[in-house]
């Protein structure tokens, strides 16, 4: 069973943003980068499973420029055997949007036959949450989005998938190949041992042009402005629960 996982290289959480002068986009010079967070939890799932003897191959799956090898080697420290690196100019958290991603991401699958796509549920820049759906839609695979819990049966044939949902948890069976992506309680990521990052140092990765998949990657959305949230206003004080209901209807809240 070879498992496929997409990792990809945001803004890291931590860091602080700023706004481009055009107010196009988030400025992303000199700003730290690293693995989506929803990525390296998809990353943990697929080593798990190659722990557990489920999977014989974790194959770690990038889109972007150059720097995008970085967070390939950060999966191949974690465990993953391989990487393939599908290069492009476009900024991946505006102009190479989500229908492009899964195209790709199916493109790869053709040629590679995957037993599995493990993602995560979104990334923190742009929060589309519809790459995973997109790839499922266009592979005809069945799909379990959400995942806080994964369980293959012995045969490999099937996996058994628990949600997460407005209403609780919801359990599924979904025959494979399918689409899974990682919600925030799947797991807890491991810290990559300095053995392993010297390991992943000696590991593959393969280089694609994203122009040579012959997949139309045009965007379908068009950024209009970017802008900063509102700064928020200081509270206020009241002496009392008197006070407070009177404060709140004078500010027509109740």
């Amino acid at each position: 069973m070879r498992v496929f996982v997409g990792v990809k290289r945001a803004v890291d959480y931590a860091a602080k943003v700023r706004i481009q002068a055009d107010k196009k986009a988030v400025d992303i010079s000199n700003v730290k980068m690293a693995i989506n967070p929803f990525c390296e939890i998809a990353v943990e799932e697929a080593v798990r499973l190659k722990e557990k003897k489920v999977a014989e191959e974790v194959v770690a799956v990038s889109i972007g420029p150059k720097q995008a090898q970085e967070v390939i080697r950060q999966a191949l420290a974690m465990g993953a055997d391989r990487g393939i690196h599908v290069t492009t100019d476009m900024r991946v958290d505006q102009e190479l949007q989500p229908l492009a991603v899964a195209k790709i991401m199916a493109a790869l699958t053709g040629e590679h036959d995957p037993s599995a796509w493990l993602l995560g549920k979104q990334a923190i820049d742009d929060d589309s949450n519809q790459v995973a759906q997109m790839l499922a839609g266009l592979l005809d695979w069945p799909q379990a989005t959400f995942a806080s819990e994964v369980e293959v049966s012995e045969d490999k044939k099937s996996a058994t998938v628990t949600r997460e949902i407005d209403g609780g948890l919801q359990t599924i069976e979904v025959p494979l190949p399918a689409v899974i992506s990682a919600d925030l309680r799947l797991n807890e990521p491991r810290y990559a041992t300095l053995p392993n990052i010297m390991k992943a140092k000696k590991k593959k990765i393969d280089t694609v042009d994203a122009a040579s998949l012959g997949v139309d990657l045009a965007g379908q959305i068009e950024v209009l402005e970017v802008s900063e949230p509102a700064t928020r206003e200081a509270g206020s004080k009241v002496e009392d629960v008197d006070a407070l209901l009177a404060k709140l209807k004078a500010d027509g809240l109740l």
